[in-house]
């Protein structure tokens, strides 16, 4: 049986089964809130409570967001925000019928990072200037990062006690805490072998005599450095792309997949859960994809024998 209700009493018990129940953070909350808003202001518009909603009233305020030009991943999130909001009101017994059960999100384009060819991540690393004191270590970030393919947090986390260089591995904290061993290329391991001899000079501060890529201080170095590291080497090189650390994980992951690995292998080295979370680094160019077709389609190898 139905709830009576009004808007403020909805949104109030709305906002406390965000926090408590769902447990989501106060920045989640408030997005949720900021759609509950939008949902209301249309709903008072054409004169119906949000408990009274039906599907076409929903569509039709999707429709007007279109409209008005926000894109379609603002919509899809609007609309997430709009199910989850009559899901609660389901669930309280506010509501007899989810009205947004059959509510669809907008297609959204899936955009893919850019990636670097190995020419451009070459003259990256080759605009470092190894004269200055900073130099090596640079060196040794960029081919480890692009190397291992590492996330930026998992980069500047690297330790001594990481490092299996002898072996050609080194030891990964990836998120969730989880550990993965990686292969290390014998390039990065030679930069990185060069590096300690330049780290041995620098002043550690106490609790940083683990970490390997040091800052000037004998610290950490921070996400923002290493961003600012690859912006400076890439405008050096006169790549005009706009280039990330991730950038170089995706190379990383776009080349190997060229060179003929295999997709599971791939994802055990990037600390993917899960295999459709690699399948994103399937995108090769149209004109490589064919080459290796003709070249290794056995229908197209018989015509030439």
């Amino acid at each position: 049986m139905k709830r009576n209700s009004n808007e403020s009493e909805l949104f109030s018990a709305y906002h406390t089964y965000l926090q408590l129940e769902k447990s989501l953070s106060p920045r989640s909350v408030e997005a949720y809130s900021d759609d509950l808003n939008k949902l209301f202001a249309y709903l008072r518009v054409v004169g119906k409570k949000p408990e009274d909603a039906a599907l076409d009233d929903l569509q039709e305020m999707i429709a007007g967001l279109h409209e008005t030009g926000i894109s379609p991943r603002s919509q899809a999130r609007i609309v997430s925000g709009i199910k989850s909001f009559y899901r609660f009101l389901s669930l309280e017994n506010y509501i007899d019928k989810d009205p947004a059960e059959l509510l669809e999100s907008p297609k959204i384009g899936l955009k893919l990072p850019a990636f670097l060819t190995v020419m451009e991540i070459n003259s990256i690393i080759g605009s470092i200037d190894r004269s200055l004191p900073e130099g090596q270590r640079n060196c040794a970030i960029l081919e480890t990062l692009y190397s291992c393919g590492l996330r930026v947090s998992e980069l500047i986390g690297l330790r001594f006690s990481d490092l299996y260089l002898d072996e050609g591995f080194i030891k990964v904290e990836g998120k969730g805490r989880k550990q993965r061993l990686v292969p290390v290329s014998p390039v990065a391991v030679k930069e990185i072998n060069l590096y300690l001899q330049d780290r041995n000079l620098i002043p550690v501060k106490r609790g940083y005599e683990d970490v390997l890529f040091l800052s000037r201080r004998g610290t950490s170095l921070s996400r923002i450095m290493i961003f600012h590291i690859i912006k400076v080497q890439t405008e050096l090189a006169g790549i005009r792309k706009s280039v990330s650390p991730h950038t170089f994980r995706h190379s990383f992951a776009t080349h190997l997949l060229e060179g003929g690995a295999n997709l599971r292998a791939i994802q055990q080295m990037l600390g993917h859960e899960k295999i459709a979370t690699t399948e994103i680094y399937t995108h090769l160019d149209r004109d490589f994809l064919r080459s290796e077709i003709l070249e290794h389609h056995p229908r197209n190898k018989s015509l030439h024998q």
